[in-house]
């Protein structure tokens, strides 16, 4: 297989315990209930709720894409961009045809940049659009091969079939693998952190959203980007699976001239997520 090009400036991969807190705190309990029925087995119903708790706390935070007790998550931008007056704009579930070739010219337009979090089927579909991504300033990040909705239900060696896939779907595409990774709908369950780190991933999520694969009101979606709106801050739209205007208009398409306005008003800058090493600080 051919070695592909990485970005001399990819986040450093994860490193340290090969579990995330959430999941070493579960086995603190687990080992603490196991204890405690040893010592005095009548307690064992109480052993078993507070390890059946346990695992409830850990669903529950599978429904937090913004959470780190799964793992390191870039949510804000490091403080050095934040301090350039960058905010962060970021595009999941393409590359379309349809739309994502008029949110470039839209990009081009405003001299914003942004990353795409790319589906891997989608690139092997359309390679030719991912290059052109690449080629007009903007990066292309992983958001899994096959985009699937119980992603969160996946086991280590789904996990990493789908990184893998996607990685080299979109390297083979652009040359440049990603060094980011957005789990679809932001959901994932403990599992995923090791198996980013072994790709040499970082796991990207976002300050705000605009919901728009499901609301065709551009007005609506850009009242939830834009209130408070600050540097620093990680936006997310979609090119793919885009939610229709009720004139038929791909929702973001519409919203995307008028958000990159409101930032230039602030002063504020549209950018790809960072290409530096990531301080600690900034994983939140």
């Amino acid at each position: 297989m051919p070695q592909h090009a990485r970005d001399p400036h990819a986040p450093t991969p994860m490193t340290g315990s090969r579990w995330p807190p959430g999941m070493r705190s579960v086995g603190a309990v687990h080992a603490a209930a196991l204890a405690t029925t040893l010592a005095a087995p009548s307690a064992w119903p109480w052993a078993l709720g507070a390890a059946a708790l346990s695992h409830g706390v850990i669903t529950a935070l599978t429904l937090q894409p913004r959470t780190r007790l799964l793992g390191p998550n870039l949510v804000r931008l490091p403080a050095g961009e934040a301090l350039h007056g960058e905010v962060a704009l970021t595009l999941d579930d393409g590359p379309d045809p349809e739309v994502t070739p008029a949110v470039l010219d839209v990009l081009d337009a405003h001299g914003a940049q942004a990353s795409f979090f790319c589906i891997g089927t989608q690139v092997e579909r359309h390679p030719a659009l991912a290059r052109e991504i690449v080629s007009r300033g903007h990066m292309v990040e992983n958001h899994s091969q096959h985009h699937r909705h119980h992603f969160a239900l996946l086991g280590p060696r789904a996990y990493r079939a789908e990184l893998s896939a996607s990685q080299h779907s979109i390297a083979a595409a652009t040359g440049v693998a990603p060094s980011y990774f957005r789990a679809p709908a932001g959901f994932r369950n403990p599992f995923l952190w090791p198996e980013l780190g072994a790709a040499g991933l970082q796991l990207a999520t976002w300050t705000r959203r605009g919901f728009d694969t499901r609301d065709g009101d551009a007005q609506r979606v850009l009242r939830r980007l834009t209130p408070g709106l600050a540097a620093g801050d990680i936006l997310l739209l979609h090119d793919g699976h885009a939610a229709r205007t009720a004139q038929g208009r791909a929702v973001v398409l519409q919203v995307l001239p008028e958000l990159l306005a409101v930032l230039r008003a602030r002063g504020l800058r549209a950018v790809a997520l960072p290409r530096a090493a990531l301080p600690a600080a900034s994983i939140q």
